[in-house]
């Protein structure tokens, strides 16, 4: 499973504007919400259920909040670079500034996993994240997050 599988050009978020978790969550539940064509609130609802289980901030800046829903037909992810870093109650206690959405229908249960965890490894890259955070158009960013491992390692 590639990055490419999961997200589109339409969902990357340059300069999300937020001030705290909640409002980041709503507005990438906003954003979500025009692509999957799902409801707002039900995204919403899944994210902030997720995140009374325990924070999605994993630390180094990063947050991959996600969730499943039963509407959904296949996964779906939303990255965006945030103006400012926010706290997210991260489990190293850093602010958040680069934050993965990925939604997943109920049924994704391996799938959801497998895209996880590539999600996971991208971000875990700190070459990858200075890249990231010094890239402020949807373009180059979607370009980054997409571009095959094999041409990242050469």
């Amino acid at each position: 499973m590639e990055i490419a599988d999961l997200i589109g050009p339409e969902g990357v978020v340059p300069n999300l504007r937020a001030t705290n978790k909640k409002q980041a969550l709503q507005e990438l539940a906003r954003r979500a919400a025009e692509i999957t064509g799902l409801s707002e609130r039900a995204i919403l609802d899944v994210l902030l259920e997720r995140e009374r289980l325990g924070t999605t901030g994993v630390g180094n800046g990063i947050a991959i909040p996600h969730g499943k829903l039963a509407t959904l037909t296949r996964l779906y992810g939303l990255f965006a670079r945030l103006e400012r870093p926010i706290d997210f109650d991260s489990i190293d206690e850093q602010p958040v500034d680069l934050i993965f959405l990925l939604l997943a229908p109920e049924t994704a249960g391996a799938d959801h996993l497998k895209a996880l965890a590539r999600v996971s490894r991208l971000l875990r890259d700190k070459g990858m994240c200075e890249k990231l955070r010094g890239t402020d158009k949807a373009e180059g960013l979607y370009a980054l997050l997409t571009e095959s491992p094999a041409i990242r390692a050469a």
